[in-house]
């Protein structure tokens, strides 16, 4: 068995105005799966799996220019934090419309796409 793809869930307080933003703010290509139920095309992904005393889960996006990307959120009106250099990348927050927060790194690290 190959594992072709994975689907992520964003659960969301207000999922209507998230939905809108992935697709009008962040373009990503979608389908309607009926009744303005979204799905949304994305990105190539890679996975890390970290040490930990428990269980969790967490969601990054990935840019190339941090810098630009942050520059594109605030031409839109978009409330994102300062990036930080984590080491492994320069990471950045931006807040959607529901107030969840959702992280956006330009990678350090090697990818397995390239």
């Amino acid at each position: 068995m190959m594992i072709r793809g994975v689907h992520t869930i964003l659960y969301s307080t207000n999922a209507d105005a998230d939905r809108c933003f992935f697709r009008d703010v962040l373009g990503l290509p979608s389908v309607d799966a009926g009744d303005g139920w979204l799905i949304f095309a994305l990105p190539p992904a890679e996975m890390g799996i970290h040490p930990s005393s428990g269980s969790s889960h967490e969601l990054y996006f990935m840019c190339d220019d941090i810098t630009a990307f942050c520059e594109a959120m605030r031409d839109k009106g978009i409330e994102i934090t300062s990036p930080e250099d984590q080491g492994w990348g320069i990471l950045t927050r931006i807040t959607l419309p529901s107030g969840a927060m959702l992280g956006v790194y330009q990678p350090k690290h090697p990818s397995p796409q390239s």
